[in-house]
């Protein structure tokens, strides 16, 4: 049985790890759609045009679930930005 629990305790720490991992790439996918969101392709060079095309694509890739989850993780900050600018 201490075998079994030594087992667990390791699945647990893992799994604690994936979640804390999954929560900054969610910050980063997040942040991501924000910032794609804000550009204006325009006024950007060829080189960042096609970056930025590559970031959309992938975030489309994206569950609606997973994705809302994204921005959901950076919304308070955006908004604070907003706030503090005006």
């Amino acid at each position: 049985m201490p075998h079994r629990d030594q087992e667990i305790a390791m699945l647990r720490r893992e799994v604690e790890l994936l979640m804390g991992e999954r929560e900054v790439l969610l910050r980063v996918a997040g942040s991501a759609a924000a910032l794609i969101a804000s550009l204006e392709s325009k006024h950007l060079p060829v080189g960042a045009v096609e970056a930025a095309d590559l970031v959309a694509t992938t975030i489309n890739l994206m569950s609606e679930e997973t994705l809302q989850d994204a921005l959901g993780s950076i919304h308070a900050e955006i908004e604070e930005e907003a706030a503090q600018s005006k």
